[in-house]
C-alpha cells in the first residue's frame, strides 16, 4: 500500500502557504505607546527570523536526497533546531524519506516529532495521516484507531473513515469497517475516494 497517496494536496498547499507568509500569525492585544513600539520591534525581529528559516528550510529540503547521507543529516539537524513548523514540515519529509527506504521506525518518531513541533491543525491532520498509514503498515490497529481520533475537521473526514475501516478490518471487524466506509461516502469525499470504499464495501459481502 502506498502511505502516501491521499494527502499530498493539502502538504503543498500548506507548504505554500508557509512559504508565502513567512510568519507563524502571533495575534495579541497591545496596550500603550511604549507596548506598540515594542510590539513592532519584536514583530519585525520575528517576521526577519521566520523569512530566513523559512529560506532555509526551502534550500534544504530542495536539496533532499536519500541517497545522499549529508542531505538527510542536514534536515534532521533543521528539524531539531527549529521547534516550529518549519521543524515539522522538515519531519515530514525526512519521514517519506525513510518510507522510501522501509524504515518504518524511523518515519514514525519523525511524524511524532513533527506534531510536537507544531500548532497548525492542518499540518497535524497531514502527520497524523501518514502516522496512521504506516501503523497500518506496522499492523498496528488499534495504534492506528487512536491516531485517527487525533484528527479534527470535517475536511478529513473521508480519508479518516477510509483508514479507520481498514484497521477495524485488520482486526476482523466486518461490520465496523462497513460503518466506517459508510461514513466516508455520505460525506463530502472526492468520487474516486468514495468510489473506491464503495468497492471494499462490496468485497465484504
Amino acid at each position: 500500500m502506498e502511505v502516501y497517496s491521499n494527502e499530498n494536496e493539502q502538504v503543498d498547499a500548506l507548504r505554500r502557504f508557509f512559504a508565502d507568509n513567512g510568519k507563524a500569525l502571533v495575534i495579541g492585544v497591545v496596550l500603550g505607546v511604549g507596548a506598540l513600539v515594542g510590539w513592532r520591534y519584536w514583530s519585525n525581529h520575528e517576521n526577519g527570523s521566520a523569512k530566513e528559516t523559512s529560506a532555509e528550510y526551502q534550500k534544504l529540503t530542495t536539496e533532499l536526497d536519500g541517497s545522499k547521507p549529508q542531505t538527510v543529516e542536514a534536515v534532521t539537524q533543521f528539524a531539531s533546531n527549529n521547534n516550529n513548523t518549519y521543524g515539522a514540515l522538515a519531519s515530514l519529509d525526512l519521514a517519506k524519506q525513510y518510507v522510501d527506504k522501509n524504515d518504518l521506525g524511523n518515519a514514525v518518531t519523525q511524524l511524532q516529532r513533527g506534531l510536537q513541533d507544531t500548532k497548525d491543525a492542518n499540518l497535524q491532520a497531514v502527520l497524523n495521516l501518514r502516522l496512521a498509514r504506516i501503523q497500518l503498515q506496522q499492523k498496528k490497529a488499534d495504534e492506528v484507531l487512536k491516531t485517527l481520533d487525533g484528527i479534527k475537521g470535517d475536511g478529513w473526514t473521508a480519508i479518516v473513515a477510509d483508514l479507520r475501516g481498514e484497521a477495524l478490518l485488520s482486526k476482523g471487524d466486518k461490520q465496523g469497517a462497513r460503518d466506517a466506509w459508510k461514513k466516508g461516502i455520505d460525506s463530502d469525499a472526492s468520487p474516486a475516494l468514495k468510489e473506491m470504499m464503495q468497492m471494499k464495501m462490496n468485497n465484504l459481502g
